[in-house]
């Protein structure tokens, strides 16, 4: 199989946010208010949390009953490899370490799963970012 490009990864809408704080100063909340403004099915994923935003919060990934695409990491880098065995547990097509997360061994371990793995990404800015090129291109 091809290697997805980012532009054909933000086509799957459901997307776990793994490490959400309720805290809206943190990067897991602004991005995963963004997300669900554009449309995008936001799972939070915190043990401490009971819900965000008004939707159930699972304590990890194992524990959501819907289908997962994309498990979007805002955890430390160690925390990292558990996530990725739970990703490929629940066969996730995606796992995406955000900004200033990088796990070169987990995502070794995620490919050799056939999932796909942006590292050291903001999916919210890789999401502009598509959208200013789009927007470019249409002459609009």
């Amino acid at each position: 199989m091809a290697k997805m490009t980012i532009k054909d990864i933000l086509e799957y809408r459901n997307i776990a946010v793994v490490g959400i704080s309720d805290n809206l100063e943190r990067p897991s909340n602004f991005v995963a208010r963004f997300l669900i403004d554009q449309g995008y099915n936001v799972i939070p994923v915190n043990p401490k949390l009971e819900e965000w935003e008004g939707k159930k919060s699972y304590p990890d990934l194992l524990s959501i009953p819907e289908k997962v695409d994309v498990v979007n990491i805002f955890r430390r880098p160690d925390a990292v490899p558990q996530i990725v065995d739970e990703a490929i547990g629940i066969k996730a097509k995606v796992v995406w370490m955000q900004e200033g997360i990088v796990n070169e061994e987990a995502a070794a371990k995620a490919r050799a799963s056939g999932l796909e793995v942006v590292m050291d990404k903001c999916i919210k800015i890789e999401f502009k970012r598509l959208k200013r090129q789009q927007d470019y291109l249409s002459c609009g």
